[in-house]
């Protein structure tokens, strides 16, 4: 494949390959990667500038995270109303929601009403997976090679591949040894079971894909192991359907709704109190966080105290509440302190949202089995052997997470000036400039990438790719064909995102938020991946470059 990739790049220097486009002998104005809420809403607004755009999806269909994730119980943690593009009002006023907290069928459905609304499936080639792109300085483009091994060449490259995209495997010996259906959570089959009657199944990850799936397989399987690699604090997504009365109601106050999400600190509809935990009594925070654990959504983690994630002790005060709530909800106290984790405070880690998660280990059917007890030696033909026995099933999911924020970033082969290779780039962790460009990355623009605000995505995404847009729009009137952020602004970014991150809990754990994976060789330095400040700060910061006519960036 390389010796393929040098004998294109070299064809195309010497004018040996016919483009299509007429002025300038590459294929296009601009690649995008993946065809999910980011690429689509970017091919969306490069249409508009007038560019020649394609985006390559390596899946058979629109929808990107919605897409893949197919598993039962997949849905929204987000409001549905808040979760939605903004940028058109027809739009808002046409589609309605059916719950509070749309589930993956609906919301894959919202995404692909969106590629024919704006006729975009004819600009995205499906089947598509890119395997590398190749900067080259003299022309000033991009080569981006499908595993089909053919190729084509833009001027700019912009990545909306996600940050949770790459799933991961555990690394158990005999993966492949078993004979009966085995499947990560992220690649459920379409024609996958929904129904899991007389099946003996295992899960395997108590993460937020895990959670959700067992709830949904608890209903009906013979029986259900459920294998605890570390558990996670949840508190219940209080979902509902959406009346048609407040559905009318919800279209006419859109404007209110994502005003509130620009002005939220991660763009929830969430707000933190303005108090600190121990400002009140003990008698009135109790009553606080009984009024927010019973609201929807992520009521009480983003609408908790002020310092609830910053200071200890008040992370302490909420995790004693919610390892409460676990004790009086599970029968069996024993098992019950066994989902309690003792690793990391409530909401260090994103916190998974369920429905009744706690009390399926209530049934009979249900069996947890804590890895850290009883650990996994290796899957066989039959099931799994543990450490105690082994164990035959009939189907093995795997809700082992992803290689966030940088996986899907490292599974192509993107190399910049002289050759540079990004994964080589970020070796230490990954270093950006706004989480958007990359030094030594010519024309490569990221949407959702590291050191971007990872709250409520698609409020994240429209920004990021309005951004981009405007850099392209400005280079477009000003006759530019290369940017790239300098040294010093890739630097001062980078380490601004990493000073920011040490006054939060969350950067203390390990987590996909901080670069951690056991699953993926070279991924257990912790780092900070994530910008951790406000949206709005993020927002003022970028729009400042904008303004100045983007000095941080060197323009030719």
């Amino acid at each position: 494949m390389a010796a393929l990739q040098t004998e294109v790049v070299q064809n195309r220097l010497n004018g040996h390959i016919q483009h299509q486009s007429s002025n300038d002998g590459l294929d296009f104005d601009a690649i995008v990667i993946g065809a999910g809420i980011s690429g689509l809403y970017q091919l969306h607004r490069l249409r508009q500038l007038g560019m020649k755009v394609k985006v390559f999806e390596a899946g058979s269909d629109v929808g990107g995270t919605w897409y893949w994730n197919r598993y039962p119980g997949a849905r929204f943690d987000s409001e549905s109303y808040s979760y939605c593009y903004s940028f058109d009002k027809d739009l808002l006023d046409h589609w309605t929601w059916t719950e509070h907290f749309a589930g993956q069928p609906e919301t894959l459905r919202y995404v692909q009403h969106v590629a024919d609304r704006f006729d975009l499936r004819r600009d995205v080639q499906f089947h598509s997976k890119v395997t590398a792109a190749h900067y080259d300085n003299n022309a000033r483009c991009w080569n981006v090679f499908l595993e089909s091994e053919v190729s084509f060449s833009a001027r700019f490259l912009v990545t909306a591949i996600g940050p949770l995209s790459t799933p991961t495997l555990p690394r158990y010996e005999g993966l492949s040894s078993f004979k009966g259906q085995s499947f990560h959570t992220a690649r459920w089959p379409k024609d996958g079971p929904r129904s899991f009657e007389g099946k003996r199944v295992a899960v395997i990850g108590t993460g937020a894909t895990g959670i959700q799936t067992i709830q949904e397989v608890a209903k009906t399987a013979q029986h259900l192991h459920v294998f605890q690699r570390r558990p996670n604090w949840s508190v219940p997504l209080h979902n509902r359907p959406i009346t048609s009365d407040e559905m009318a109601q919800i279209k006419t106050t859109y404007p209110d709704i994502f005003e509130k999400c620009q002005n939220t600190f991660s763009c929830f509809l969430h707000t933190p109190d303005l108090r600190n935990t121990f400002d009140v009594s003990p008698e009135e925070r109790e009553a606080f966080y009984e009024q927010r654990y019973a609201s929807p959504g992520f009521g009480l983690w983003l609408g908790s105290f002020a310092d609830t994630l910053k200071d200890e002790k008040a992370n302490a005060e909420i995790s004693r509440f919610v390892a409460k709530k676990i004790r009086q909800r599970v029968k069996d106290q024993t098992v019950a302190e066994k989902l309690i984790p003792k690793d990391h405070g409530f909401g260090t880690r994103r916190v998974p949202l369920e429905t009744k998660y706690f009390e399926v280990y209530n049934q009979p059917n249900v069996e947890l089995v804590d890895l850290q007890e009883t650990p996994i030696v290796r899957i066989t033909e039959k099931g799994i052997r543990t450490s105690e026995k082994e164990l035959e099933f009939d189907l093995i999911i795997y809700a082992t997470g992803f290689d966030a924020i940088t996986g899907s970033f490292d599974r192509i082969d993107i190399r910049g000036q002289g050759g540079l290779q990004l994964k080589q780039h970020w070796s230490d962790g990954p270093q950006t400039f706004l989480g958007i460009t990359v030094n030594h990355f010519p024309n490569m623009a990221m949407i959702v990438g590291p050191h971007v605000l990872l709250g409520n995505l698609p409020r994240s995404i429209e920004y990021g790719v309005g951004w981009i847009t405007d850099l392209l729009r400005y280079m477009k009137e000003h006759e530019l064909t290369k940017f790239a952020p300098t040294d010093d602004a890739v630097e001062e970014w980078t380490q601004y995102v990493i000073d920011i991150g040490k006054g939060t809990l969350s950067s203390k754990v390990d987590s996909w938020m901080t670069g951690v994976n056991s699953n993926v060789d070279g991924k257990q330095k912790r780092y900070i991946a994530r910008y951790s400040g406000s949206a709005a700060a993020f927002r003022e910061r970028c729009d400042k470059v904008t303004a100045g006519e983007y000095k941080e960036l060197e323009l030719l």
